[in-house]
């Protein structure tokens, strides 16, 4: 492809709005442009990126027995609520001409589901990996980050049918398997991680993150342990226990409502405080949930101990129910209460909380002595928290796939069953399996770019060559690199040719900009030695120049050979 012919736009200043370096260098690099709120255009540089990705992911699902198909953008809503998902808050909902109600498929559980309980008969049907790529449609509240939280965007989602969970557990390791090759293919740094079910459902779950300063999820790492800070589970780093006492003994705390100001007044380490974080669920009961002072509640966690959904409970519904906000506690309070592990398993007293009196705490607190309560896990670990003796660390990541074992969440609505050897009617059990190329793009972006631009892998560059041309048109130099560029074009390469009329500087930078793996340069210095310069983009390191001629080809192939 000639520049002079191509759409790139490159830009010298970075967008106002933006912070990710995948957002910042994909509108500067010319790869997309955006049309609105969460809605991106990706422009021909930037489409030949995510189409490579495409690629891989389509190579892949193949090897393990996937049958691609292509299911349509719109569904019935009808499918949706036999689910139990049409009034999820991301999920566009519309009417066409007649009032019929129907979708913008976020995810295609339903509709492949609806196919296979019509089309599966016997077990002698089963098993069937089917997979798309498909644009789905997810009314995100507060887009960001370009083109790694939209509101459309193409995913690939896999959906395994099997007679048992065997067979589940089997079709789900050849996706860890075909997931773990299309993550090294890509070039990227990633962790499979357990994960939450969430919205999905199912039974167990697992993220593949790629880390990145500009993640918007959070990995805890120790030697052989990764999750999803959502479930991550870890032993708190410990904290001196507070002193016993016999009994509770109310202490005055004038004004000091938070963790730190009764730690302070107090003179003890906040971990010995319990810290209570009043909730109502969906239901509409009133919870008391009770953590160490120095942790955090993990929502996620908290959603599934209650297994419902819940909200902070307001100010009066606390001074009615258990007292003045800022100064509640579990002891004497007429709630039940939610007593997080890491206090729970620590077996001693000596605890300090809120008395449920204006101005006033309780030293000496003891739980089960003092207070009922159940032990859930609902507290987000920390760094330095322990896994096997280990110490944790938690990164930001990007999450670029997921895999998911749904068991019978949605072929028992659906109607999907099938009848075994001994004609006994069974739910297919099913699993599902997402790729997200747009964040595989957007993730090699943030792992590989540096302060000049984007430095692609061979398997995601748009082209593999980059060949720009110094002279001006009828120079020696800008004939030779016209003869370069036909040489490399007739033998097959993917190559970039630069022969707009601008000079060396503007040439240069946009081509660090792009990233391509291997740039050629043809100038007059390095004709006159009849060669091309050559240099890798990852690290911008200089190669062994190209000499002009009928070897080209060839030597440009050993060249990129030993890039990655």
């Amino acid at each position: 492809m000639r520049m002079t012919e191509l759409l790139l736009p490159t830009e010298r200043e970075a967008p106002a709005d933006a912070e990710a370096p995948s957002h910042v260098l994909g509108v500067r690099a010319g790869l997309v442009r955006q049309l609105g709120a969460g809605l991106w255009t990706w422009l021909p540089a930037g489409f030949r990126s995510h189409q490579r990705a495409i690629a891989i992911v389509r190579e892949e699902m193949d090897a393990i027995g996937g049958q691609e198909m292509l299911m349509p953008v719109i569904h019935p809503r009808e499918l949706w609520r036999r689910t139990g998902r049409d009034e999820l808050d991301e999920l566009f909902k519309l009417e066409d001409r007649r009032g019929a109600r129907l979708v913008l498929a976020m995810t295609h559980e339903e509709s492949v589901t609806f196919h296979m309980a019509q089309l599966v008969r016997s077990y002698r049907d089963l098993p069937k990996i089917l997979y798309h790529f498909q644009v789905k449609a997810r009314d995100e509240p507060r887009p960001r980050a370009g083109v790694l939280r939209t509101r459309e965007f193409v995913m690939k989602d896999a959906y395994s049918f099997d007679r048992d969970e065997a067979g589940l557990q089997e079709s789900y390791d050849k996706h860890v398997v075909a997931y773990d090759r299309i993550f090294d293919r890509a070039g990227l740094e990633w962790y499979r991680v357990e994960s939450d079910v969430g919205m999905m459902g199912g039974s167990g779950a697992h993220e593949y993150m790629a880390p990145c300063a500009a993640g918007e999820n959070e990995v805890a790492l120790a030697p052989g342990y990764a999750a999803n800070v959502e479930v991550a589970r870890a032993e708190p780093r410990p904290v001196p226990p507070g002193e016993p006492l016999a009994a509770p003994l109310e202490v005055s705390t004038p004004g000091a409502t938070t963790i730190e100001q009764v730690a302070g007044l107090l003179g003890v380490p906040a971990g010995t405080l319990l810290k209570a974080y009043p909730v109502v669920t969906d239901g509409g009961d009133l919870r008391l949930v009770v953590v160490r002072g120095d942790h955090r509640v993990n929502d996620v966690k908290l959603r599934n101990a209650l297994r419902e959904g819940f909200r902070p409970a307001h100010p009066e519904e606390i001074e009615r129910r258990i007292g003045p906000p800022g100064f509640i506690g579990p002891v004497g309070a007429q709630v039940p209460v939610l007593l997080d592990e890491a206090v729970a398993a620590a077996r001693v007293g000596g605890w300090v909380a809120g008395a449920n009196r204006p101005d006033a705490h309780l030293r000496g607190v003891e739980p089960g002595r003092d207070f009922a309560f159940e032990a859930v896990d609902v507290r987000s670990v920390e760094a330095g928290d322990l896994v096997g003796g280990h110490a944790i660390r938690i990164e930001p990541a990007i999450e670029v796939g997921n895999i998911f074992k749904l068991g019978t969440r949605y072929s028992e609505p659906l109607g999907a069953t099938f009848l075994d050897e001994a004609g006994v009617e069974r739910p297919i059990i099913m699993g599902s399996y997402g790729i997200g190329p747009a964040r595989i793009v957007a993730a090699s972006i943030e792992q590989h770019a540096d302060e000049r631009g984007i430095s692609w892998p061979r398997a995601l560059a748009p082209w593999q060559v980059h060949l720009v041309g110094l002279g001006k048109a009828g120079t020696p130099e800008r004939a030779a690199a016209d003869e370069l560029y036909g040489a490399l074009r007739g033998a097959g390469f993917e190559v970039l040719y630069d022969d707009r009329a601008g000079g060396a500087g503007e040439k240069l930078t946009d081509a660090e900009l792009l990233g391509c793996p291997l740039r050629l340069t043809v100038g007059r210095r390095a004709l006159a030695d009849g060669n091309a310069e050559a240099q890798a983009r990852r690290g911008q390191v200089a190669l062994e120049p190209v000499p002009l001629g009928d070897d080209a080809p060839a030597v440009v192939a050993e060249r990129l050979g030993g890039l990655v």
